[in-house]
């Protein structure tokens, strides 16, 4: 399976602004999510699952809508036939430094939060490459590729460009 990047609107098949209950139908062939939240004093939800080994947390805001989907790789020593695909690049087994050409391409600015994690702020795309298990790393000691991608809408990383 392929799920398809598409900053700032989703990930097939979730698109931001979804209700909770369109979502969880869009995410049942993937099997049942963990859902945290939304009741009284914690109204904002997330829903935690994992299909063919990529998991993944579908975030809502107060009102009910997706505002956001972050997917993580497999992990050490574990496959999947599922590609998460930003422009035909696999965001997981690709080079990092491929993954942020391609986005640059775009003439999309690329913030670094820290030395492990990446942001686009307007677009919303984040990446990170924290972890702590067994990896080919670069000279930095960072992993080659991203082990957790983020979409988001176009406005939540904007407390990184504002002052």
């Amino acid at each position: 399976m392929d799920l398809i990047l598409d900053p700032p609107n989703g990930v097939q098949p979730l698109r931001l602004g979804m209700a909770f209950d369109e979502a969880m139908t869009a995410v049942a062939p993937w099997g049942e999510p963990r859902v945290i939240g939304g009741r009284p004093g914690r109204p904002k939800r997330r829903a935690l699952g994992s299909f063919d080994g990529v998991g993944y947390t579908a975030f809502f805001d107060e009102d009910g809508l997706l505002n956001a989907v972050e997917l993580w790789w497999p992990g050490e020593g574990k496959t999947t036939t599922t590609r998460i695909l930003l422009d035909g690049h696999d965001v997981f087994t690709d080079p990092a430094e491929e993954i942020l050409q391609r986005v640059r391409e775009r003439g999309w600015t690329v913030t670094a939060p820290d030395t492990e994690s990446l942001a686009v702020p307007g677009v919303s795309l984040g990446f990170t490459r924290q972890t702590s298990q067994e990896v080919p790393r670069d000279a930095a000691g960072l992993p080659l590729s991203f082990t957790s991608v983020l979409v988001a809408g176009t406005d939540y990383y904007d407390f990184l460009t504002t002052h």
